[in-house]
């Protein structure tokens, strides 16, 4: 089955020059069950890294495009009334996909933010006090601009906690940017991109990925770094018990993709810049990673654990 997480993988850098951290970063969300937010400037291929992830696993594809005006229930969906049948009827809203592109999504007001917060974790929106349930597999691409803070509203901590990473396109290098150049001579790479994987084998690797095996020591080891950032001077508010389980799940996944049965330290300390970073409040005006990275220098990884 990880033969089909290299024919995935190979799928997404058809249209995604160069990114194959990005790409692989992306599927440790998707693999964890979790979510991803992009913090990028415009053009680099957030969009379409999104739509070409939902078109290589055939699923459906949804874009929210965030605006102050816009309504919870522009997310959700909400229930109409039909005179012919004297009933209300429920009009689906983009959030019943299977890759839910939410752009620039701290141009929403905190109410509308807050819609995602149940779907994001419980895989189902409430209205009018009825649950409903959407696709699965459900992901989340969420995007925002680190430059322009004009008419944007932070993320509260507890949208930011259900993403599962945060990472950066970045800019290509110039060789990459020739490849694109070259690439986009003809019609648009996304338009010739071809379904590689189904839906239901999705959650199958899904599944594969949570049986790969975590040894207590390296669970103490996620736990070392965890609830050090709450004790840490530079740091206001540390990772939740959430971001514990995230990192841990996060390194499942990466190990399934790298066809390892095992997860590894240097799973986690590659890991833990992009799963916990965006969960915390550095005092200070510090950079966040920073804080992270100086932890994972200084924080000890047991002798039997180094071995596995």
């Amino acid at each position: 089955m990880t033969d089909r997480i290299s024919q995935l993988t190979d799928n997404l850098a058809q249209t995604i020059v160069g990114k194959d951290k990005a790409i692989q970063l992306v599927l440790v969300a998707l693999l964890s069950g979790g979510h991803a937010l992009l913090e990028d400037v415009p053009g680099v291929g957030k969009t379409l890294l999104a739509k070409s992830l939902a078109k290589s696993i055939n699923g459906k594809f949804q874009r929210i495009q965030c605006t102050p005006d816009l309504l919870p229930s522009d997310i959700t969906g909400t229930n109409i009334w039909n005179p012919s049948s004297r009933e209300f009827e429920f009009l689906a809203g983009p959030v019943f996909a299977n890759v839910l592109l939410a752009d620039e999504i701290n141009r929403a007001t905190p109410r509308t933010q807050s819609a995602l917060l149940e779907v994001m974790e419980e895989q189902q929106v409430t209205v009018d006090g009825q649950p409903r349930q959407v696709p699965v597999p459900f992901f989340v691409i969420a995007t925002q601009n680190p430059i322009e803070y004009q008419g944007t509203f932070p993320l509260p901590e507890a949208q930011m906690d259900r993403f599962t990473l945060s990472l950066s396109l970045g800019y290509p290098s110039e060789a990459e940017e020739l490849q694109m150049l070259q690439l986009h001579q003809a019609p648009k790479p996304l338009n010739t991109l071809q379904p590689c994987i189904s839906l239901e084998e999705v959650l199958s690797l899904r599944q594969q990925a949570s049986q790969i095996k975590v040894t207590p020591a390296l669970q103490q080891y996620i736990l070392d770094i965890v609830r050090a950032s709450r004790t840490d001077e530079e740091i206001t508010l540390g990772v939740s018990p959430r971001g514990t389980v995230a990192l841990q799940r996060a390194a499942q996944a990466y190990a399934f993709i790298q066809k390892r049965d095992h997860a590894l330290p240097d799973d986690v300390k590659f890991l833990a810049p992009y799963v916990l970073s965006h969960r915390l409040i550095a005092a200070g005006g510090k950079q966040p990673q920073a804080i992270i990275e100086r932890l994972l220098r200084t924080i000890p990884v047991t002798q039997d654990e180094a071995k596995v």
